[in-house]
């Protein structure tokens, strides 16, 4: 699977039957590898930060459960393989999660702009969230989504400054109404470190 590629092709999707055989060792693999990309941002953030793997599980499952075939597949390609970091970026799932409906509502409601809030401080310095481009982060009313799709762009002295276990690497959240940070360990800034080229 040429990961280094960046992108997911036809070519690298396994039918069903075959994909069956191995979907529980992939579940696996993409579990202890989350282990290092998920972080908890707050009491209602969770940040999953994405890679060819994981999106590649994603489509995989996406096939597997809707069964649509070539045609699926090439609406899964386009949806999921932006979020493959392309060698510059860190890119991130990031989900609000409060179980009852009414306090969840009550939370994105008061997220409106909350975009323009969410970064990655690398020594100091903010990397601002830019969302996924064909996806609606906020509806008409102000009130945020509960899932967001993000790309974070580094430089070439920010890539070299995350990957410098001396600086302090934070993701953070500052809008008014949800005002959290998280510190990234050595663990994750390592398989992170990764997703640059």
């Amino acid at each position: 699977m040429p990961r280094n590629t960046r992108e997911i092709t036809a070519d690298d999707i396994m039918g069903l039957a075959d994909f069956e055989q191995i979907r529980a060792e992939k579940r696996e693999e993409n579990l202890l590898r989350k282990r290092f990309r998920r972080l908890s941002v707050g009491p209602h953030v969770t940040v999953y930060f994405e890679s060819w793997d994981t999106m590649w599980l994603q489509v995989q499952e996406m096939l597997r459960i809707e069964k649509g075939g070539e045609e699926q597949l090439v609406d899964e390609l386009a949806a999921y393989n932006p979020m493959i970091p392309n060698g510059d970026e860190l890119t991130c799932t990031l989900m609000f999660e409060v179980e009852d409906p009414a306090r969840r509502d009550l939370l994105l409601n008061q997220l409106g702009g909350v975009i323009d809030h969410i970064h990655i401080v690398v020594d100091g310095e903010k990397i601002g969230a830019v969302p996924e481009q064909d996806v609606d982060r906020e509806s008409a009313s102000g009130k945020a989504s509960a899932v967001l799709f993000l790309h974070f762009a580094f430089t070439a002295e920010q890539k070299a400054r995350f990957r410098d276990t001396v600086n302090q690497i934070l993701f953070q959240i500052d809008h008014p109404a949800y005002g959290h940070a998280a510190i990234m360990g050595e663990e994750m800034r390592a398989e992170l470190s990764r997703d640059f080229g």
